[in-house]
């Protein structure tokens, strides 16, 4: 982010409450944003296409994946059943009332937030919004209808959409996107998923488990690029169980839909022959997402577009224009919801005249994959780039009682430590409930915690969060569950 800019700021929070902000974009980051300006006292109004607030996350992305992601997970632990001795029949898959049940998930969800809208006496409006300077707005709505809407400062929460490569275009009802994966048309017999990352192989688990033959394709050597190599490889082995194949350092040529399907035309030196083209129902192309910062009559003010294309914006999320402000996926990575929703509050306060900094020390990252794989801070890959002195504390679920009672000892939680301080930098947790447990991570990481801190801090037994505490305890060499012979 850019160093803080000069702003014109009201003199204080009493003077902002005579302000008119707007919000276009109604995820996570815009009415977080929008909320806590209307609690601070400000005049907001919100502007999305959606009937009511919610975004790529609630209608796209995080809530109805996360609703499927649940199924599969029911799923596989009825075909784990076998293994204590239960049996169940083989799932019958209501495809149409497991695509009501994911609405009724995502309706109750948007329309709570259109409830606190209301309460909050948050104006909202339906449609979509352009700039005609930096202080108005021109808003189509809904209904074709048009508004104009003058405020004194606006926080754009545009979010980002599916990437696309242009090799790969294809008009094909059979290629899909992610919003394309989730709408559940069918349960396609095959599925080629282009990408290793945490979108393609979450919506990757899910169709498997529904019973399709999953196949992923990542140009990369691994799975899950940029992730901690430790936390990733409890999931490699049990993905290769799951799906068909799993192709690394693998490219796609090219996409031609035949008769039979699509077919793809594969490239990696450890392709065999044939192998290198193979025909599928269905596509799911999952390389990355792109901000959305062509927002029409942005040229209007004096915003500014990095070269990856990010809206560039300082510490309080306000952009080289002093009446727009930006947060979310079009600032930047990483993106993630909830890192969007801290920078609308801190954008909010900022306006309100509150003297606060977007600046934390760790945002948490979770792949809600089966096992979840979850981290913070400062990596152990990182720390190699950076020549970085570190000690690494490992404690294996092999050895947690209630890993060993769920049948799930694959886990893993890592801590990473200053040698010199003892201060925790990072937290790396592979395993059941690793997107629940990280919290403590991260909270460890904000408030500057020594490994002793976190030992002496007494967790319930059985648990898995006492692997937070077993992993501190196997820095200095004290685990009760994992043994460290003596040296000399």
């Amino acid at each position: 982010m850019n160093e803080p800019l000069t702003q014109a700021l009201p003199g204080s929070p009493e003077d902002a409450k005579k302000l008119r902000i707007a919000v276009v974009g109604g995820g996570p980051g815009g009415y977080a944003a929008a909320f806590l300006a209307a609690d601070l006292g400000l005049q907001v109004t919100l502007i999305d296409p959606e009937v009511n607030p919610g975004g790529v996350c609630l209608y796209r992305g995080c809530i109805p994946s996360k609703a499927l992601l649940h199924v599969a997970k029911l799923i596989e632990e009825s075909q784990q059943a076998k293994n204590w001795g239960i049996e169940f029949a083989a799932p019958k898959i209501d495809l149409a009332r497991l695509r009501t049940w994911k609405e009724s998930v995502i309706k109750r969800l948007t329309g709570g937030l259109g409830q606190l809208s209301k309460q909050r006496h948050v104006e909202y409006i339906q449609g979509r919004a352009a700039f005609q300077n930096s202080t108005t707005l021109r808003i189509r709505r809904a209904d074709n209808t048009e508004t104009v809407l003058s405020f004194d400062r606006i926080i754009l929460a545009t979010g980002s959409r599916p990437a696309i490569v242009p090799a790969f275009k294809l008009d094909s009802p059979r290629l899909m996107d992610s919003t394309g994966a989730l709408n559940l048309d069918d349960i396609p017999g095959s599925l080629l998923v282009v990408g290793g990352g945490y979108i393609g192989l979450e919506l990757g688990s899910v169709y498997a488990a529904l019973g399709t033959r999953v196949t992923v394709v990542e140009m990369l050597p691994g799975l899950l690029p940029g992730a901690d190599r430790d936390l990733v490889l409890p999931l490699h082995k049990r993905l290769e169980k799951m799906f068909a194949a799993i192709l690394l350092n693998t490219t796609v040529a090219s996409l031609k839909e035949d008769g039979a399907g699509i077919r793809a035309t594969f490239e990696g030196s450890a392709l065999q022959e044939k192998d290198r083209q193979q025909t599928f129902d269905r596509v799911l192309v999952s390389v990355g997402r792109k901000p959305n910062s062509e927002i029409p009559g942005l040229e209007t003010t004096q915003v500014q577009i990095n070269p990856r294309g990010f809206i560039e914006v300082n510490k309080q999320l306000q952009t080289a224009d002093p009446s727009v402000y930006a947060i979310g996926d079009v600032v930047g990575e990483p993106m993630l919801a909830h890192k969007a929703m801290h920078e609308g509050r801190v954008a909010a306060e900022a306006i309100a005249g509150h003297k606060v900094a977007f600046e934390p020390n760790a945002i948490p990252a979770v792949v809600f994959t089966d096992p979840e794989v979850a981290w913070c801070g400062l990596t152990e890959t990182q720390a190699e780039k950076e020549k970085r002195e570190i000690k690494v504390a490992k404690f294996p679920w092999g050895a947690s009682g209630r890993a060993i009672t769920l049948d799930r000892p694959e886990g893993m939680t890592k801590l990473i430590i200053d040698p010199q301080t003892e201060r925790v930098l990072g937290v790396g947790i592979v395993g059941v409930g690793a997107g629940e447990l990280i919290a403590e991570g991260v909270l460890a990481i904000e408030m500057a915690a020594l490994a002793r801190d976190i030992a002496m801090t007494i967790h319930p037994h059985p648990t898995l969060s006492e692997t937070v505490m077993e992993s501190a305890e196997v820095f200095f060499g004290t685990s009760t569950d994992v043994f460290r012979p003596k040296r000399g």
